[in-house]
């Protein structure tokens, strides 16, 4: 081999180390970019220790995902428990093919909604619970059209919940328990644009009673608890419903439950701690409840015998004014 030759041979060699890692790089350079400034925000912590700048993110960090067709970033994902703290960094919002958005089980996240998260057009998952966030949540949440899942339970947030996540089409859930919500809730939650969510506003400080529009909706799930909601309730039930789960324990509630019709496809029924008066009616011995709870109301009369109300033990009847029957004592 002569030396041009050699010469040649080295040289291509020596490009072909240069260039292959580069035309392997499948991450957008912006991307790249911005993820590593989120990393330096959040003070380079050891969950992120993938997050190398000298390989590829769309194929070897973790805690992110590309798109298989663009290669943008469309998910961030930080579950890990009690590694990360500070705010949430702006610069989640300059990932604009972001669809999911999870910081979860983060105790020392502080601060508020982070208002850049208004850019994240195509955003369909933002889970930010378990967390500490703080302040009321932003009117700028109603904005992303395509949000399916909004999450933001186990934190300290604050303010009253904004009417106008009524306006969000795709929502499939909505989670704002356990916070300190304070106010009534919104009339509009019974006006749900598209699809009706799942809706769980318990552990807060909600007072007033319940919207009567809430009674148009037919949830699948409605979970109410612990809060400090009054008057009628019985407007949520309906033998022309679908609800599985309603939970409405641990209020101020009055109402007459003889009253109240319940479809079949109930499965968990919680009502314990309110000031329910009447009885418990015939019709819930042809549901096939796998959860019931009435105790510590004003309830009276024999329980019904049939279908699975004696399945549960005392503790779902307990504390009212004149209950009996099994798994009660005899009616005298």
């Amino acid at each position: 081999m002569d030396l041009k030759l050699s010469t040649l041979l080295c040289f291509t060699l020596l490009l072909c180390t240069i260039l292959i890692p580069t035309l392997s790089e499948l991450c957008n350079p912006q991307d790249k970019k911005v993820l590593l400034e989120i990393k330096t925000a959040f003070n380079n912590p050891y969950i992120l220790i993938s997050w190398n700048p000298d390989v590829d993110c769309c194929t070897t960090w973790n805690n992110v995902e590309c798109d298989p067709i663009t290669n943008r970033i469309n998910s961030l994902t930080i579950l890990s428990y009690d590694q990360i703290s500070g705010q949430i960094p702006p610069q989640v919002g300059d990932l604009p093919y972001l669809k999911t958005l999870v910081i979860r089980k983060q105790p020392n996240i502080t601060g508020p909604i982070q208002p850049s998260i208004a850019k994240l057009k195509h955003l369909k998952t933002l889970r930010l619970g378990w967390n500490n966030l703080s302040g009321s949540v932003p009117d700028f949440i109603s904005q992303l059209k395509n949000l399916t899942f909004l999450e933001l339970y186990y934190n300290n947030l604050t303010g009253s919940i904004p009417s106008s996540l009524s306006q969000l089409p795709n929502l499939a859930s909505l989670r704002l328990d356990r916070n300190k919500f304070t106010g009534h809730i919104p009339s509009s939650f019974g006006q749900f644009v598209g699809v009706i969510p799942d809706l769980y506003l318990s552990h807060n400080q909600l007072t007033g009673k319940i919207p009567t529009s809430l009674g148009k909706m037919d949830f699948n799930r409605i979970d109410l608890s612990r809060n400090m909601l009054e008057g009628d309730a019985s407007f949520l039930f309906g033998l022309n419903k679908t609800t599985e789960i309603v939970d409405l324990s641990r209020n101020m509630l009055e109402f007459d439950l003889s009253k109240a019709e319940f479809t079949n496809s109930l499965i968990l029924l919680d009502l314990n701690h309110n000031r329910l008066t009447g009885s418990i009616p015939v019709e819930l011995t042809e549901v096939k409840l796998q959860f019931f709870n009435v105790s510590y109301n004003r309830l009276c009369g024999q329980i019904p015998v049939g279908g699975n109300l004696q399945n549960f033990d005392n503790t779902s009847y307990f504390h009212n004014r004149c209950l009996c029957g099994t798994p009660l004592p005899s009616c005298k």
